[in-house]
């Protein structure tokens, strides 16, 4: 019997040593599968590709916010906005995405509160403004949020609208508390059009530069009334997203 029992303990105590050996192997697997992604010097020369369901856009980043420069591609090497849904579409206005809580979200579901788990400290630039075709960072409200410290994934396209002299001086005395809008700045608005209300309250930080009429067709479909308020009815997902080589003018 004393022998018997022997050999059961050391049978156990084996299959324990494998047991352990195979679990530090599976957290090595995912330690390098989670590896975090490294941005180089040559990824911010590249422009970045959101392959939509309804269409392609191609956006440059600013060099003049490089803390959310660099988050964006991070996160486009990742993968991170691989079927994620535009969530949130108002027409002449914007169109939002980046919740990662929208990929495989059920119809009716309202979405805008996932993301990374961090935050991107303001880069509010003066020289850039919400003329249509802007990316710029969703966040917080000033009073939970009073550094206007950015979502760490979620983002807006400007769609707008343009502006007439009037429109725009009732924007500066209604809506914007009497700031004015710089004189180069208000002709675009004129002409471009955009959504110069939120300009100095979001970091602003890149620009479309092609497929400015599937920012229109986004922004144009049909969207709930319900507690997924603004969600469109049918979805417009973000299918994949890549860094391209940036041709040249």
């Amino acid at each position: 019997m004393l022998g018997q029992s022997f050999d059961i303990q050391s049978l156990l105590l084996t299959m324990k040593r494998i047991f352990v050996f195979l679990i530090s192997i599976l957290l090595v697997q995912i330690g390098v599968a989670q590896k975090e992604v490294v941005v180089k010097k040559k990824d911010r020369k590249k422009d970045v590709l959101l392959q939509t369901s309804m269409g392609d856009i191609l956006i440059r980043l600013s060099d003049s916010t490089p803390l959310h420069r660099d988050n964006f591609l991070k996160l486009v090497k990742q993968g991170y906005y691989d079927s994620v849904l535009f969530h949130r579409v108002i027409n002449n206005f914007m169109i939002q995405a980046g919740d990662p809580n929208s990929k495989n979200a059920a119809a009716g579901q309202p979405l805008g509160n996932g993301g990374p788990g961090y935050t991107v400290p303001a880069e509010i630039r003066a020289t850039l403004f919400h003329k249509k075709g802007v990316i710029a960072a969703a966040r917080q409200g000033d009073d939970v949020n009073p550094m206007k410290e950015s979502s760490g994934s979620q983002f807006y396209i400007t769609q707008g609208k343009i502006f007439s002299d009037a429109g725009l001086d009732s924007l500066e005395t209604y809506r914007m508390k009497g700031r004015k809008i710089p004189a180069d700045q208000r002709e675009i608005y004129k002409t471009i059009g955009g959504t110069p209300h939120l300009d100095q309250n979001y970091t602003v930080f890149g620009e479309v530069i092609k497929g400015f009429d599937v920012i229109d067709k986004i922004a144009s479909v049909a969207t709930s009334n319900a507690q997924d308020r603004d969600r469109p009815l049918e979805n417009v997902m973000i299918l994949k997203t890549k860094l391209v080589k940036r041709k040249k003018k």
